[in-house]
């Protein structure tokens, strides 16, 4: 069958993935992540503090913070200044729930994890990338503790790699570009663990509603897609 994808892809394939680890010098942990045009960069930055209300607890914490620079677009957004979109809040929440689940904070003690994802240029799924490239960002960080001594290496918890699937034209196609993305009937967008088990799955119908056959079909779609993150992950993470 011809390919209706703007880049020719089959409906079951990635855009290209790359991995630019140690993108700044500055932070504990950078990457700048590419799926297809989108570019996230991904930085993670260690506190020797945590939330007040945390305290008690004796454990860690993660957060992130989300945003996309004035020229990431085809026109030109405002910066953000002071106070965010909910978008953007609604993203650095998704980010950092998902990326929760890949720290084992009873191990990381009275510190803080911040992830900051910056969208350099978007082409769809940018909230996707910014989890994968933030897990590789995280990993690279919580290694220097590891290797100072101040955290077990049992602290890394579990991969986490995202992607989008929607059904577009009836088909069912894997990490949406843009223009794929805003004629899609129906819009998924899946967070889930090394070991196969889901963190979120956020999905929308935006024309007819949808069966429980396609919502299955789509989720088992987003997860070979994302098996093939993981190994994107492993495979850079594993050279540094």
């Amino acid at each position: 069958m011809k390919s209706i994808r703007s880049d020719q892809r089959l409906n079951n394939q990635l855009r290209p993935l790359k991995f630019a680890p140690n993108f700044t010098d500055y932070a504990e942990g950078s990457v700048l992540i590419e799926t297809g045009q989108t570019r996230v960069l991904c930085t993670a930055s260690i506190s020797e503090t945590i939330p007040r209300w945390r305290e008690a607890s004796g454990a860690g914490w993660l957060t992130a913070e989300y945003g996309m620079l004035p020229r990431s677009t085809h026109q030109r957004i405002d910066r953000q200044r002071g106070n965010e979109s909910s978008r953007s809040k609604e993203i650095s929440r998704l980010i950092g729930r998902s990326l929760r689940a890949a720290v084992n904070l009873e191990r990381l003690g009275p510190r803080t994890l911040t992830i900051d994802c910056d969208v350099l240029q978007a082409d769809g799924g940018t909230r996707t990338a910014s989890v994968t490239g933030g897990y590789v960002a995280t990993v690279m960080a919580l290694r220097k503790l590891i290797a100072a001594g101040l955290v077990p290496v049992e602290v890394l918890a579990t991969p986490v790699a995202a992607v989008s699937v929607g059904l577009v034209a009836d088909q069912m196609m894997l990490d949406l570009c843009y223009e794929e993305d805003a004629r899609a009937e129906v819009d998924l967008n899946v967070v889930m663990t090394g070991s196969g088990k889901f963190i979120e799955i956020q999905g929308t119908a935006e024309g007819q509603p949808f069966d429980q056959d396609t919502l299955l079909g789509m989720v088992e779609l987003a997860h070979r897609g994302i098996t093939q993150l993981l190994a994107g992950q492993a495979q850079i993470l594993q050279g540094l």
